[in-house]
C-alpha cells in the first residue's frame, strides 16, 4: 500500500532539527542551480559516483519557497476538483498530496528533497517513461515508480534507484522523480526515530527586491 505524504503517520514523525546550512548545487547537476541541505549535496555526488560511464544525475529543483509551494498546491488542488465534481474535502487532499505535499510536511521545502532525472554524456534526457513533473493524470499513472512502462524506461528507472538507495535517499512511489533524505517522509520510510530537517523559511522575492 502506497503511503502518501497527506497520511498522518507522516505529520506524527518528530524533527530534530540539525541546522544544516542550505548550499547551492554544483553547476554540473544542471542549471538553474538548486538549493538543498549540504548533507543531500554530499549524498548526489555519492549517488551519481555510482552511475555508468556517460550518465549522470540531472537536477531539476531542490529547495522550494513557502509561496511557490502554496501555488502548486493551490494548481493541482483546482485540477482535481475539475475532474471530479462534488469530491470532500478529505479525498482532494489525499489525491492532491500524491503529486504536491502538505505545507507542513513538505519535503521540498526542508531542502530535503530533488526532483531529477538521468542524462547522458551530451546531456540529453534519458527515457524515464514520462516528463518530470507529469501528474497523475496527464501520464495515465505512468509517473508513479512502479507503474508499467517500456523495457528502456524501466532499466532507467531501476539504476536511479539502485544508485539513489546506496546513497540513502527514498523515492515518493508517486514520482519516480522524486527523492528524498533527512525529511519526515524519508524517517517514516526508513524507521528512523525523527526527521533531520524541518522546513526552511526564505524571504519571500517581493521582500528581496524591496
Amino acid at each position: 500500500m502506497t503511503i502518501l505524504l497527506s497520511d498522518p503517520a507522516v505529520a506524527a514523525v518528530p524533527v530534530l532539527e540539525c541546522r544544516e546550512p542550505l548550499v547551492t548545487l554544483d553547476a554540473f547537476f544542471g542549471r538553474p542551480q538548486s538549493l538543498v541541505r549540504a548533507g543531500l549535496a554530499t549524498r548526489l555526488a555519492d549517488a551519481n559516483a555510482l552511475l555508468p560511464a556517460g550518465v549522470s544525475l540531472r537536477v531539476v529543483e531542490g529547495h522550494r519557497r513557502v509561496e511557490d509551494q502554496l501555488a502548486i498546491i493551490a494548481r493541482y488542488s483546482a485540477e482535481v476538483c475539475a475532474e471530479r465534481p462534488g469530491i470532500s474535502g478529505d479525498e482532494l487532499d489525499r489525491l492532491t498530496s500524491r503529486f504536491v505535499a502538505p505545507l507542513g510536511v513538505a519535503p521540498h521545502v526542508a531542502g530535503a528533497a530533488v526532483d531529477l532525472t538521468l542524462v547522458d554524456a551530451c546531456g540529453e534526457e534519458l527515457d524515464l517513461g514520462t516528463p518530470i513533473d507529469a501528474t497523475p493524470e496527464q501520464s495515465g499513472g505512468r509517473c508513479y515508480f512502479d507503474a508499467e512502462v517500456g523495457a528502456e524506461a524501466r532499466a532507467n528507472r531501476t539504476l536511479l534507484a539502485e544508485v539513489l538507495g546506496a546513497a540513502g535517499f527514498v523515492n515518493y512511489p508517486t514520482e519516480w522523480w522524486h527523492w528524498s533524505f533527512g525529511d519526515r517522509y524519508w524517517a517514516l520510510m526508513t524507521g528512523a526515530p525523527t526527521a533531520l530537517y524541518g522546513p526552511v523559511r526564505l524571504r519571500p522575492r517581493t521582500e528581496e527586491a524591496a
